[in-house]
């Protein structure tokens, strides 16, 4: 399946409660526009190699900065942040 790295960063959004979400599973303290700034950074550095679909997400895997992100495929909705381990 194609990917279109640039529909998901013209199209991400939010829904309130993943900001909390974020802060909490990445141990951060950002404000929600901190937030949409650093994951679309994220985001847009990120090879469109790491990018994956699985079922009715994407899954944007960033080694550099340890992060995994979960975006629904139909909406473009941030669903979780993770941390994951170094490989």
């Amino acid at each position: 399946m194609n990917i279109n790295k640039q529909e998901i960063l013209e199209n991400i959004c939010y829904t309130e409660l993943v900001y909390g979400r974020i802060n909490k599973k990445l141990n951060i303290n950002l404000s929600k526009k901190q937030i949409k700034v650093y994951l679309f950074n994220i985001l847009k550095e990120t090879d469109k190699t790491f990018f994956t679909k699985i079922g009715k997400n994407f899954y944007v895997e960033n080694t550099e900065n340890n992060i995994r992100i979960t975006i629904n495929s139909n909406t473009f909705r941030v669903i979780t942040v993770d941390k994951i381990e170094k490989k």
